[in-house]
């Protein structure tokens, strides 16, 4: 069956805060296609709802929680939370439904709503489309919009911290080595875990300094966090041994990137090399199998299978990763871009938090630096390009695109990649191309960018 979902990306429902689909009205309606779909099944039903620190992320959590309520959905607020928080919230207090407003790692100005089922997955694309078709349906009809007889509690709902707090312990209670002794620089990206990250690395004792946790509703992800590595590792690189590593997140902490000592940043790739291994050595490593996307490089397949390991790829976006890796069984996935799946416990979605203390318990229990864990992760030259484009058109329909991509192809020879892909939550193409020279990787990227630029530019 074909994708028919209009509204529902690769990460939920995605665009400019006030804007359709983010209005006050279709917001509203989105609680209620949403608590309509829950009542189906479970008649008493309750949700969890938390939010990053977008400016906007409270009247958009308001308004869903104002629409599953008037279904008669009952709703718990956990306030600012990280994705990942929720997911557990929802599986672990038995809820029908987690939903969280965030855009992760897009500007402030865009959001989001992402959701999850009451054990801990993300919403299936077949359920996403059957809950479009509700919204679209409500949104013709101006009755469905009349919410005068429905308001939840303003900010501050009680047993917010609560509920972050059980998020946080269940972190702590995860990792059994003594992290005492590690010197982090942690930066929060001005969202969501700025929440929780303070107080979860104090009560494991890490020697952590934070940096970028002071939100003001505008500087979520504004260079820094997961989307400007750079930072994080220009400053630990300054420090002059200062600290043993730095992590950083995204906006909802759904992810975590890395740096070494000396400040090189370590991507999603690394991680799951390390990760991979040391699952491996503990007999975890289910049928010695990894899920990666066709993102990450060629250098990790190498690596792994150096090791004795086989590694799967799956189609961009963490809920594809982990549908493979539960058809497969496979115990670790991930992107390179930083969600690491760990399903040797009871995660269901990427966790930049829990990803985070995995590769420290990795750190002191190997008694190995990180730049140690990865030393032979041979990385071939990679570029991603991204194309701003007015529609998204299948590549296989553009004659001059496609006998691009299919050159670039010829000329690799086997010895590179090519992958070339819409966003699923903004209007970008992506061209990824690896190869082993920088010279043939900028020249192919160029030629196929060109293409799609004269084809779809906007």
């Amino acid at each position: 069956m074909t994708d028919q979902r209009q509204l529902f990306g690769t990460d939920g429902i995605r665009g400019v805060a006030g804007e359709f689909p983010l209005t006050k009205q279709s917001t509203y309606l989105i609680g209620r296609a949403l608590g309509h779909d829950l009542i189906r099944t479970t008649p008493k039903a309750q949700a969890v709802i938390g939010q990053d620190t977008r400016e906007s992320s409270r009247w958009i959590a308001d308004r869903v929680a104002e629409g599953l309520a008037a279904v008669g959905v009952e709703v718990h607020s956990a306030g600012v939370i990280t994705t990942p928080g929720v997911a557990y919230l929802a599986r672990s207090r038995k809820m029908a439904a987690g939903v969280v407003i965030s855009a992760s790692h897009n500007p402030w100005t865009d959001n989001g709503i992402k959701v999850f089922s009451g054990d801990g997955f993300k919403l299936t694309d077949a359920r996403e489309l059957a809950i479009e078709k509700e919204i679209f349906t409500l949104l013709q009809n101006p009755a469905a919009a009349d919410d005068t007889a429905v308001r939840v509690p303003g900010p501050s709902l009680p047993g917010e911290a609560d509920l972050r707090h059980a998020y946080i312990h269940s972190l702590a209670q995860s990792v059994s080595s003594d992290l005492s002794s590690l010197r982090v620089l942690v930066d929060c990206a001005n969202g969501a875990a700025t929440a929780e990250a303070p107080e979860l690395f104090r009560r494991l004792a890490i020697q952590a300094t934070f940096i970028h946790i002071s939100p003001d509703g505008k500087n979520i992800n504004e260079g820094c966090g997961a989307l400007h590595p750079d930072t994080l590792g220009k400053i630990v690189a300054e420090s002059e041994g200062q600290f043993d590593l730095g992590v950083t997140f995204d906006g909802d902490a759904d992810r975590a990137l890395f740096c070494d000592a000396a400040g090189r940043v370590i991507n999603g790739d690394g991680v799951l090399l390390a990760a991979a291994r040391d699952l491996r050595t503990q007999g975890k490593l289910k049928n010695d199998t990894v899920v990666s996307t066709t993102m990450s490089n060629m250098g990790l397949e190498i690596a792994l299978k150096n090791s004795g390991i086989k590694m799967l790829r799956a189609n961009v976006g963490d809920k594809y990763v982990l549908e493979e890796m539960l058809k497969t069984g496979a115990t670790l996935g991930g992107e390179q871009s930083g969600h690491i799946i760990f399903r040797d416990g009871d995660s269901t979605t990427g966790d930049g938090l829990l990803t985070a203390l995995r590769l420290m318990d990795i750190v002191v229990r190997s008694g190995k630096q990180l730049a140690g864990l990865i030393a032979d992760l041979k990385v071939f030259p990679q570029k991603i390009q991204n194309i701003r484009v007015r529609e998204k058109i299948p590549f296989a329909q553009i004659p001059a695109v496609q006998s691009a991509i299919e050159a670039a192809e010829n000329e690799l020879n086997g010895h590179g990649r090519v992958v070339v892909r819409y966003s699923g939550t903004e209007a970008l193409a992506r061209v990824m191309v690896e190869a082993e020279s920088q010279e043939k990787m900028q020249s192919l990227t160029a030629g196929i960018a060109a293409e799609i630029q004269k084809a779809l530019g906007a």
